[in-house]
């Protein structure tokens, strides 16, 4: 177990997700977010850092194995950081009132909320591992612009930049320039509910890079890059999260991860994305959950493979088919998708090249449409969602976005 998930772990308790992810505010300015530092603080940053939020594209749901496509939104959670070299730790943020959270090490105030938990688990995880000196400590400001609960791994942002920012502003600056180190230092196994954030998403955040999605192996924690650009495709990706709340429950993921791993077992393989004769798999099986399970794992390991086949030939609009077919299986075989995010691809059907949920609870959307038709999926997912009352969904633009880094100056 690494540092960071164990003094992550008595911090987080039965939270709910949305005190797991910083407040969310209308997105300020680099400027305006160290404006409003200084105003909390009495003094100036040392600068401000932002690291994005993150969507699948394909692969996240097979049981904490095989392959996974994931791409960086222009939305995260940004920070203004002074760094003191007292030990103490102050975090306020700039969507909620009231004083800022101070935070000892190994003290936890009673009524802190779980993300600011997290801001001082990354904090003693990188004091401990000797890549900051016992002293050092700092003063916060956060900022989200995120769409909240919507499932984009606010809480690896959240981490990943307070990480970079105290490697920068306390002039550490050969970790600052190492990814694979940085994520050693934030790397927790395996994940858990309530929004918390799996090592793989740490150490997505930090690798990002503009126009490019991330391919990940999630057993090795090895990565690539491929190359992601709609617009010169003639396409958009659109997010759409609903503000009508149909997730998962929790513990659903717990329960994907054992049955994938039962049916690992009886297959004789170490994960499900091994399996090489779907067919004889599914015939060697009796139960018919397993199955389902099994065919969603290993149909979906393939998708994800002809999906970085596509995108490095520069095919994204033909990422359409992939995406609708992995929601469907989503639905049918693995059982996670939520009743929003299922209205949501069936409206965007019509006008769109293919949609599928994200989030690990099933919280939002991810549509691809030709761009010319992005205004016809709007007006029917809207429509989708009015006829059954609920309330008008999120729809933002997408595009791939760098991963964590300095923004002012």
């Amino acid at each position: 177990m690494s540092t960071l998930h164990r003094l992550l772990r008595p911090l987080r308790g039965d939270r709910a997700a949305t005190d797991e992810e910083p407040p969310v505010s209308d997105g300020a300015s680099p400027d305006e977010l160290s404006a409003a530092f200084t105003s909390r603080y009495g003094h100036t940053p040392a600068g401000v850092w932002w690291a994005p939020g993150q969507a699948a594209l394909l692969g996240e749901h097979t049981g904490d194995s095989g392959m996974t496509l994931t791409t960086a939104l222009p939305w995260g959670v940004s920070l203004a950081l002074a760094p003191t070299d007292d030990g103490t730790l102050r975090v306020a943020s700039r969507g909620a009132s009231g004083q800022a959270v101070r935070l000892a090490p190994g003290r936890q105030p009673l009524g802190a909320p779980a993300w600011a938990g997290r801001v001082a688990g990354v904090v003693r995880a990188a004091r401990e591992s000797g890549q900051l000196p016992d002293g050092a400590g700092a003063r916060v400001l956060v900022d989200s612009d995120l769409p909240a609960g919507g499932g984009f791994a606010a809480a690896a942002a959240l981490e990943c930049a307070v990480l970079v920012a105290l490697a920068q502003a306390h002039g550490n600056d050969a970790l600052a320039k190492d990814p694979a180190a940085l994520a050693r230092v934030s790397h927790t196994p395996g994940g858990g509910s309530h929004g918390a954030s799996t090592g793989p998403a740490r150490a997505a955040a930090l690798r990002y890079s503009r126009g490019n999605a991330l391919l990940t192996d999630r057993r090795s924690g090895r990565t690539s890059t491929v190359p992601l650009d709609p617009h010169r495709s003639g396409v958009e990706l659109l997010v759409i999260t609903p503000r009508q709340r149909h997730g998962l429950r929790a513990g659903t993921a717990g329960r994907r991860r054992a049955e994938c791993a039962r049916a690992a077992r009886l297959l004789g393989v170490d994960a499900l994305p091994d399996v090489a004769d779907l067919t004889r798999a599914l015939d060697t099986l009796n139960d018919p959950v397993l199955r389902r399970r099994v065919q969603h794992v290993v149909t979906e390991a393939h998708r994800v493979n002809a999906a970085s086949g596509l995108l490095r030939v520069g095919a994204v609009g033909e990422l359409g088919a992939l995406l609708t077919s992995s929601h469907l299986s989503l639905r049918d075989q693995f059982a996670v998708s939520s009743p929003t995010t299922d209205a949501a691809v069936e409206a965007s059907s019509a006008a769109a090249r293919g949609a599928r949920m994200v989030g690990g609870r099933g919280e939002s959307a991810l549509v691809l449409a030709d761009a010319h038709r992005a205004a016809e999926v709007r007006r029917a997912v809207s429509a989708a969602f009015d006829s059954r009352g609920w309330p008008e969904p999120e729809v933002r633009p997408a595009c791939p976005a760098a991963g964590a880094h300095r923004v002012d100056g």
